[in-house]
């Protein structure tokens, strides 16, 4: 008998097991669940406390994002034509990953059955996880959004911003006055980020420039800075509905290029031996810093800087991997600003390809301008940013006059096309005059990029009557209109999923994905047991609220009455002004007439 057959007499049946990594059986999940729960976390069940079966359940979860993940990221490498679309926001508000990653992955019911039999509550292992402060409101909220829709619409996607390790501010009450708290949201860590130490980039700042001729006699600049600051980056998985796409959201995190000075040390001037670790990790530290003062001034505009700076390094890199020269940048690489916060994207491009690339200025400057699109989100134009010259020749020294030029070449077109017309040069101006001469972002960011958009059809036309008048009259063809949404997954599956199960049982799921077909709902306006149905969940939702509202406040309410809900921060702007005028409205007709009929809220 020959070796080969008598290994085929021995040999058991080839059995498929599911790598506990990647696989969706309810047994499979639970044994990874409880392996996390002992190798991630270092604990057993009988020790374990909620927070620990959340952070098994978020690396379970992690695990069958990651190779998604980085097959996504490989479809692209070998995919050298596809074009990338790049989100550039200084805020990122994406909300809890746990729960919406299980609506994405489509396994929400699965793992809710394996959390169940395991003695557990779902959602009690959702509250446990820190909303990421990373954004402020709408605009953070648009970029998630886009992020999320992206991925679902299988878009090759990156979203670019800071890792804050303080985001959005606790806001308190003490005898009627504000009150604001500090949001450690990492102070356990981040089970879903992935460091990526070994692709960081630096970040120049300050200091000087120097001219000089190249090797050819041209004409070139060298920024000389103060101080470098290291970005390192962070990768966060964003999974589309129901695909396999997962594309990634690119937070940096700022850290100090020399740590330690050691000499200082040795002298006994211990606050100076960390002194750079400190200003440099200040840049990533809060969302929004204080900028009544000029050194809040200078730290916001570092960090716009700063991730600006880093984003286009990283792309750059990533674009010269499968291109030979940076030539055809523009059709592998589009970038939308979110607002005027990265909008010294214009002038850093233009530096990088001048500067450190060596391209002509004509070129780098139709390169940047097919490469860049501006989403305005302001109508005032008191808000508009504008940064004081003095700040930008101290911190971006370079950069004023890379916009000093660009200003420069533009109003010389403006005169060509409409001569004495200085009103017109007044308002398109990237400088503007007065007490103090200040950068206008919005400015740079109109000039810099090809398309121009608000964030609803009736806020694009007003930017084109008012506020950006004079660019919509220079380039009408520039004015795009987006229509603000929001993910129907999270708004909607995962916020409401009794509704959500009501409408799909109606219209089919596909509304999901494409929330036009919602309108298809309209048709069981009449049938009164769809309204029956519609009724009963709003009225469970309710109770839901109320118990909650007594658990954490002890304060009862009627379910029966109209609830008027508004959750944002407190502050003079926002709709809970509006509504406490509302109140004090009702309160006085009711003052003058005590008869009249009011439905309780």
């Amino acid at each position: 008998m020959t070796q080969e057959t008598t290994s085929e007499l021995y040999c058991t049946p080839t059995i498929k097991v599911e790598d506990d990594r990647t696989g969706m059986s309810l047994e499979t999940l639970k044994r990874a669940f409880l392996d996390n729960l002992f190798y991630i976390q270092g604990i057993d069940r009988s020790q374990a406390s909620n927070y620990d079966y959340y952070v098994a359940l978020a690396y379970t979860i992690r695990d069958r994002l990651l190779h998604r993940f980085l097959k996504t990221i490989d479809t692209y490498k070998k995919n050298p034509q596809t074009k990338l679309v790049c989100y550039f926001s200084a805020e990122f508000l994406m909300g809890r990953y746990l729960g919406n990653n299980l609506v994405n992955l489509d396994i929400y019911e699965e793992i809710e059955k394996v959390i169940a039999e395991l003695g557990l509550d779902l959602n009690e292992l959702i509250e446990q996880e820190p909303d990421p402060g990373l954004g402020n409101g709408g605009l953070g909220r648009l970029a998630a959004c886009f992020l999320d829709s992206l991925a679902s619409l299988e878009i090759p996607a990156i979203g670019y911003g800071i890792r804050y390790e303080f985001g959005i501010f606790f806001q308190l009450l003490r005898d009627g006055w504000q009150g604001e708290m500090p949001d450690n949201w990492l102070r356990f860590g981040n089970p879903w980020e992935l460091p990526r130490p070994s692709e960081t980039v630096p970040v120049k700042l300050g200091g000087y420039t120097q001219g000089y001729y190249d090797s050819k006699g041209h004409y070139r600049v060298s920024w000389i800075p103060d101080r470098t600051v290291i970005a390192i980056p962070h990768d966060t998985p964003v999974p589309g509905y129901k695909t396999n796409t997962v594309n990634p959201l690119r937070l940096w995190k700022a850290e100090a290029s020399e740590e330690f000075n050691f000499e200082a040390f040795n002298a006994g001037n211990y606050d100076r031996a960390v002194e750079e670790k400190i200003n440099s990790e200040t840049i990533s530290k809060v969302l929004y810093p204080n900028d009544n003062t000029p050194a809040g001034k200078e730290l916001r505009l570092a960090q716009q800087f700063f991730f600006v700076s880093a984003s286009l390094q990283d792309l750059i890199r990533l674009h010269l991997r499968n291109n030979k020269n940076l030539d055809n940048f523009h059709e592998r690489v589009a970038i939308q600003l979110n607002d005027t916060h990265p909008a010294i994207a214009v002038a850093e491009l233009m530096r990088l390809f001048v500067d450190e690339h060596g391209l002509d200025w004509d070129r780098s400057w139709y390169i940047t301008q097919k490469t860049l699109s501006y989403t305005n989100h302001t109508l005032l134009p008191e808000a508009l940013e504008t940064w004081d010259v003095s700040l930008f020749e101290k911190l971006l020294p370079r950069h004023l006059e890379i916009i000093y030029e660009i200003n420069h070449h533009f109003l010389e077109d403006v005169r060509t096309w409409y001569p004495n017309n200085e009103d017109l040069l007044t308002a398109v101006s990237i400088i503007g005059e007065g007490d103090s001469k200040k950068v206008r972002m919005a400015n740079l960011a109109c000039v810099g990029s090809h398309a121009i958009n608000g964030v609803a059809a009736l806020h694009t036309q007003l930017l084109k009557q008012e506020t950006l008048n004079a660019f919509a009259f220079l380039w009408p063809e520039k004015f795009y209109n987006k229509t603000n949404g929001v993910t129907p997954r999270r708004w909607m599956v995962l916020s409401n999923p009794k509704l959500a199960q009501l409408i799909t049982s109606k219209i089919g799921e596909g509304w999901v994905k494409d929330l036009s077909q919602i309108q298809q709902i309209e048709k069981y306006v009449d049938d009164p047991d769809f309204c029956r149905q519609w009724r009963d969940i709003k009225q469970a939702n309710k109770q839901r609220l109320a118990d909650y509202i007594f658990k954490q406040r002890a304060i009862e309410v009627d379910v029966n009455s109209i609830f008027d809900v508004l959750v944002k921060r407190i502050h003079e702007y926002k709709r809970q002004h509006l509504d406490v005028l509302n109140i004090i409205t009702l309160y006085n007709r009711i003052k003058r007439d005590p008869d009249l009929h009011i439905v309780p809220q």
